[in-house]
């Protein structure tokens, strides 16, 4: 990552980033990056073709692996200001980083260092979350896995109005916490909502907010936007989420009809697993995120537009 030269002309350059002192619960999430790069049955022959969309990401984009970001738990600060500098280093080549978790707090330098790259007040965010992450402090200190959103916000990298947040629910945050993100006017869509309205129709309206007066978005999936019984693997695990074929259709529709200049999967904590369930949907959301830029680039060259929430017929 020190060397831009080592990924000139990638398309995209995946990134670890073991990191998980921000945690409040369970920790775990520093061997996300080992098990997201594990979790797969299928040969390891650089070939990955995706049967939905008839394209072979690792063939039709050149997808790099820089290795993880050296971090360690006991210095929070300095972790995050070398994924930051990697994060940035990345996205002003010109290239998409994929971040792998991590635990949630690493949402601020993807995020920023991603932002820093690009036009300033330009990059919105789409946020998949069981939990909002707009705390203040916790545990006397400001980092940490609950309050990378509100640094976000605070520090001008992303806009509050242009800041969606899919799937929240359960029992936090507080109503002082609730208040600083409506006077953000934060754009929230909790479980109940998603049910009601359907979540294609929620994530139409999100997408609207999301290119207003923005040029691209950073997508942050935390992976326990999933119901337990889809994600066990993970920290802070809270009932009555989407499913995981939910969460692939989602990032497929984001990455095909959105331009993604970076993009996060986080908070996958091996220890919590069962069967690898976890790290193999993360496996596959990432796999499905790449697969839809695929398909977005080979429809940009002149093929017909699609939409992602059609089969592709045979032959396409």
């Amino acid at each position: 990552v020190n060397d831009p030269a080592t990924y000139a002309g990638a398309d995209v350059v995946i990134i670890g980033a073991p990191f998980d002192g921000g945690t409040s619960h369970r920790p775990g999430a520093r061997f996300g990056p080992m098990a997201l790069r594990q979790a797969c049955y299928l040969p390891q022959d650089g070939s990955r073709p995706s049967l939905a969309l008839r394209v072979d990401a690792l063939r039709d984009l050149r997808v790099l692996d820089a290795g993880d970001v050296e971090c360690y738990s006991g210095d929070v600060e300095g972790s995050l200001e070398a994924i930051e500098s990697a994060v940035h280093r990345i996205a002003a080549s010109g290239t998409v980083p994929i971040v792998l978790g991590g635990d949630h707090t690493i949402a601020l330098p993807d995020a920023r260092g991603t932002a820093r790259a690009h036009e300033p007040g330009r990059t919105s965010m789409i946020h998949f979350d069981a939990h909002a992450d707009t705390g203040n402090i916790a545990f006397g200190h400001l980092y940490g896995h609950g309050q990378p959103m509100r640094r976000l916000i605070e520090s001008g990298a992303i806009r509050g109005d242009r800041f969606l947040q899919i799937g929240l629910r359960g029992y936090w945050p507080e109503p002082e916490t609730l208040e600083w993100m409506a006077r953000r006017n934060m754009r929230s869509y909790e479980m109940t909502e998603i049910v009601t309205r359907g979540l294609d129709e929620c994530l139409t309206e999100a997408f609207a907010i999301a290119l207003d007066e923005c040029d691209r978005i950073f997508l942050s999936v935390d992976i326990d936007v999933c119901d337990p019984g889809h994600a066990p693997g993970t920290g802070t695990p809270e009932p009555g989420g989407l499913s995981a074929r939910q969460l692939l259709d989602s990032v497929r529709r984001i990455c095909y009809e959105l331009p993604v200049a970076g993009m996060e999967v986080v908070e996958v904590a091996p220890p919590y697993d069962h069967a690898d369930i976890t790290a193999l949907l993360g496996n596959r959301v990432i796999l499905e995120a790449l697969s839809a830029m695929a398909r977005r680039r080979a429809d940009d060259a002149g093929g017909p537009r699609w939409d992602p929430r059609q089969p592709l017929l045979d032959g396409r």
